[in-house]
């Protein structure tokens, strides 16, 4: 079981579609460069081997009729001369031999019969142990035995040829990085653009230039992307239309409840009123937290604004209590992030009785706010579902428990919508801790 899970996890052809259509456009190309070169070495060789063929014929031929009209006491004195490297003349009978086993041995032995074999006596053989290795017996005019001793090599590549060899390998994986590059950058800038997608934000659009089909597709990303801020832009609209009609009816209602005769009727008639007057507000205010950076950021005192929201809350009675001071100031949408407090807060007194608020800062010099409680806490398969819209642990939705399941989610709208982020964890011992994260460089004051 184990072997085929490490089968299974080794991957040989790479995930990325930049490194396959590499691999792809470098195998073809080596593979067809490697042809071409093949075919053109072996074109070279055939005429080299011919050209060598016919010299080595043309040699043979002469060197013997130099040694045959030499005087036998001078054609000692002609053998270094004649010696070729891979071929050269020795006075007597040489080395008893084999017949020859070899094409490429028959074949220069075709070359020394045609060369020597018409005028004198000739037995060619291969030397033993060294079936490359030929000599030929020739008996000259004045009947002086004369071996023909033949080592053939093989052709000598050209010093240069390796270099070439590396520097065209280079240049192919050169040119196969850089097509590929360029065929993957519009799709990787698609995809980044995608990924930050925030029709919120005042993101630069993305280029509509470069090859017919790349720019069709960044101009229908664009016109997508205008869609999707049209439609937010339009809910908001609509939600806010309706939010406005209602409250004429439901003010309306309320005025005739007051006047109607005290009963327990009344009284659900009015909680009704106000629960469905508070539902209004709370759908338009999560629709509105979607377009939370329409706010026009400004500095603020982090200390100052934290003491302003905890002691709020105190001169109400409410037990809210603030740990831990910064003295730096941040740029932030100071309503939305008020928002969020608030609705944390509010949760942390809802459930835990009370909220401990603290304020600090991270290695990096980053806001880290965080509202704490020692209520019964959220399941931790749920932490990231109750920011869902409408999402609520109490699904019994009575008044007294259940709320409307958005305050959550509208702090988390907003914390993206200022560039933070917003987690919730368990407490040891119980309660939960609201933390929110804000990345951006703070300023310390002078």
């Amino acid at each position: 079981m184990k072997s085929l899970t490490a089968v299974q996890s080794f991957r040989p052809w790479p995930r990325t579609l930049g490194s396959r259509l590499f691999l792809l456009f470098l195998a073809g190309l080596t593979i067809a460069y490697g042809l071409a070169f093949a075919v053109l070495f072996m074109e070279r060789y055939m005429t080299a081997k011919m050209v060598m063929f016919n010299n080595f014929e043309q040699d043979i031929a002469t060197s013997v009729a130099i040694l045959d009209r030499l005087p036998a006491d001078e054609r000692a004195g002609w053998l270094d001369q004649l010696d070729r490297g891979t071929s050269r003349y020795m006075l007597g009978t040489g080395l008893a031999g084999v017949p020859i086993s070899t094409d490429a041995g028959r074949e220069i032995a075709g070359k020394i019969n045609e060369a020597v074999g018409k005028r004198f006596p000739l037995t060619i053989e291969s030397i033993p142990g060294d079936r490359k290795r030929l000599q030929g017996h020739v008996t000259l005019s004045d009947g002086m035995p004369l071996t023909i001793d033949v080592n053939p090599a093989v052709m000598p590549l050209a010093e240069w040829l390796p270099y070439v060899l590396v520097t065209q390998l280079v240049l192919l994986i050169l040119c196969s990085w850089l097509a590929v590059r360029q065929a993957i950058r519009p799709l990787v800038n698609l995809a980044n653009a995608a990924d930050a997608l925030d029709p919120n934000k005042n993101a630069p659009r993305l280029s509509e230039t470069g090859p017919s089909e790349v720019a069709y597709a960044a101009a229908a990303f664009n016109a997508m992307r205008d869609r999707i801020a049209h439609y937010l832009q339009e809910r908001v609209q609509i939600l806010a239309a309706i939010s406005h009609d209602l409250q004429t009816p439901i003010t309306r209602m309320k005025l005739r409840a007051e006047f109607a005769e005290e009963s327990v009727e009344k009284e659900k008639l009015v909680q009704d009123l106000a629960e469905i007057e508070r539902l209004v507000h709370e759908g338009i205010a999560y629709a509105r937290s979607a377009h939370g950076n329409t706010e026009k950021p400004s500095r603020i005192d982090v200390g100052s604004f934290m003491e302003s929201l905890v002691y709020d809350y105190q001169d109400t009675g409410k037990a809210a209590t603030l740990s831990g001071s910064i003295e730096a100031a941040i740029v932030t949408r100071p309503h939305a992030l008020r928002r969020i407090l608030t609705n944390l807060v509010d949760n942390a007194l809802k459930f835990g009785g009370s909220a401990e608020v603290n304020l600090e800062r991270d290695i990096h010099g980053a806001v880290i706010i965080k509202v704490l409680d020692r209520g019964p806490g959220i399941p931790e398969d749920e932490l990231e579902a109750v920011f869902q819209p409408f999402y609520r642990l109490e699904q019994s939705r009575n008044r007294g428990t259940g709320g409307t399941g958005l305050g959550l989610s509208i702090a988390q709208q907003l914390t993206l919508a200022i560039d933070g982020i917003l987690n919730l964890k368990n407490r040891p011992g119980g309660g939960l801790a609201a933390e929110i994260y804000l990345p951006q460089p703070i300023h310390t004051k002078e």
